[in-house]
């Protein structure tokens, strides 16, 4: 009701004076929220701390600016609800502009990427034309899955499963459930070097893109 949109309000207004302070006095929290499934750019290590490269560079800038980074890992189809809420600043976490540009505030872009499918390296499949008659896992929400929808003439070849993570994929790869995953080229590569099965990148870009920071709409 109209009492949160005054809470909200308040807290960005709130947020923006803190944020104008020189001195780090009055730190600011600054939410950054994340997918926890999507190495490298958000995971959890080891030792169960969140890192990855979108989280180092969120501390990186609240470091520059006296803020203190409170890691918040969301479920990746409920990004928006979190952000409209206000329990988080922003969605860093390899987050594409493309396509959605004019439903955030966004950074500058900071990163090229492209939409690649991932198969088993004994798999056969050499190519997105033998991809015809098979299974793909695509996460819900991605850039992938819009990537696709996009394509018809390909992804009406073949059949299409949603999937919440990556690591559910290449599980799912592995067992042979499904033939492919349709994913971001970066995250590819860091899970194949990570898995000790043997997986191939097809040399067949569905879609290019670039990564920025994503606020709420009008939140400057």
């Amino acid at each position: 009701g109209s009492k949160d949109a005054d809470k909200k309000d308040n807290a960005s207004v709130q947020n923006t004076e803190n944020a104008k302070s020189d001195n780090g006095s009055d730190r600011k929290e600054f939410v950054v929220g994340f997918d926890a499934e999507f190495p490298p750019y958000g995971y959890m290590d080891e030792d169960g701390d969140y890192t990855g490269f979108d989280l180092e560079l969120a501390q990186e800038v609240c470091d520059r600016n006296g803020w203190e980074l409170v890691k918040k890992p969301i479920n990746w189809d409920s990004k928006d609800m979190e952000l409209e809420s206000g329990s988080i600043d922003c969605i860093w976490n390899g987050f594409t502009m493309n396509g959605r540009e004019d439903e955030y505030t966004w950074s500058e872009p900071y990163l090229d990427n492209q939409q690649v499918f991932v198969v088993r390296a004994d798999s056969g499949i050499n190519s997105e034309k033998d991809l015809a008659g098979k299974t793909v896992d695509v996460q819900t929400d991605s850039s992938a899955e819009a990537a696709l929808k996009d394509n018809t003439e390909l992804s009406s070849t073949f059949s299409t499963e949603i999937i919440p993570d990556y690591n559910t994929g290449f599980m799912n790869l592995e067992s042979g459930a499904v033939d492919a995953v349709a994913m971001d080229i970066v995250v590819a590569k860091y899970q194949i070097e990570s898995r000790s099965a043997e997986f191939k990148i097809l040399d067949y870009e569905i879609a290019s893109e670039q990564y920025g920071v994503g606020f709420a709409k009008g939140n400057d």
